[in-house]
């Protein structure tokens, strides 16, 4: 998990936006694991270990349904501690009789499924990192079929399902943007991440510290694709976790020598891609 903490840049909180709170708090509770910390009428925030907050869900005024083909969340992503945490996720769910999608990417094993509202959701282990293959500055991935009956060879068939581990963090997001060109000079020159592995012209995979991947993104809703309206349900924001205020004023200095821009809100630091992906930008 060290790759989570600093001096790394890395994904803190995922904020959504739902059309039914109480159906989205269902799910997350009793499908995923999540342990609600506080809640109002219109909005909850989840957790793991019972005080950082990882998830945010909230049922905006007028809320409308996901719209498609436009850019926003392709999926948030829980990283689990062990692969005997991720085994033991998988008879949750085959107890369930839930559908999943799932791969072995190499440098982790990952399931894939959304949550009512069509928000995409992995949840992953990671192989060590001694395991993972770099070739020319870029790590090795793939989209392989994952071996359950590996995986699930050394679960514990006694030991019930408990929710998500306390370690759980917030692994990557993977965003859905209209140009790559464009995403790569925000996250990449403003931000401050490195390009860890291209997916032919269609994705990329940003991160710091040499981790696989803080950020995915992809054009794969289409070239051009346009922002979700404001009321709709899907990504309201991210959080990114720098290591201190003077590493959050450099990156501040450079989005704005490229044009982005950057509001002050309760603290925080708030800026959004030019494909209206909005991140806040904590210490």
């Amino acid at each position: 998990m060290s790759f989570h903490r600093e001096p790394n840049i890395y994904v803190g909180q995922v904020n959504l936006k739902v059309q039914h709170l109480e159906r989205a708090l269902k799910f997350y509770k009793e499908i995923i694991g999540f342990k609600v910390l506080d809640q109002t009428e219109k909005t909850a925030n989840l957790t793991a270990d019972g005080k950082t907050v990882l998830l945010s869900i909230e049922q905006p005024d007028n809320v409308v349904p996901m719209q498609g083909k436009t850019t926003g969340l392709y999926h948030f992503a829980l990283l689990l501690p062990s692969r005997s945490d991720l085994a033991r996720i998988v008879q949750h769910f085959a107890h369930l009789g839930l559908r999943i999608g799932s791969s072995d990417h190499l440098v982790s094993e990952a399931l894939y499924l959304s949550d009512p509202d069509g928000n995409g959701i992995e949840i992953y282990r990671d192989r060590a990192p001694s395991e993972w293959v770099w070739n020319k500055g870029e790590v090795e991935m793939a989209v392989d079929p994952l071996n359950f009956s590996d995986l699930l060879s050394g679960a514990d068939q006694n030991k019930a399902w408990e929710g998500l581990p306390s370690e759980t963090v917030m692994g990557h997001v993977h965003l859905h943007v209209s140009e790559m060109h464009r995403a790569e000079e925000f996250y990449v020159k403003g931000l401050g991440f490195e390009i860890v592995n291209r997916y032919g012209a269609q994705a990329m995979f940003i991160s710091t510290g040499k981790y696989h991947h803080h950020i995915g993104l992809n054009t794969w809703n289409g070239v051009g694709a346009p922002h979700p309206a404001e009321n709709s349900a899907g990504l309201k924001s991210f959080t990114l976790m720098y290591p201190n205020a003077a590493a959050r004023e450099q990156v501040i200095a450079n989005l704005k020598n490229i044009g982005a821009s950057v509001t002050e809100e309760n603290g925080a630091f708030a800026t959004a891609d030019p494909s209206g992906n909005r991140i806040l930008m904590l210490v």
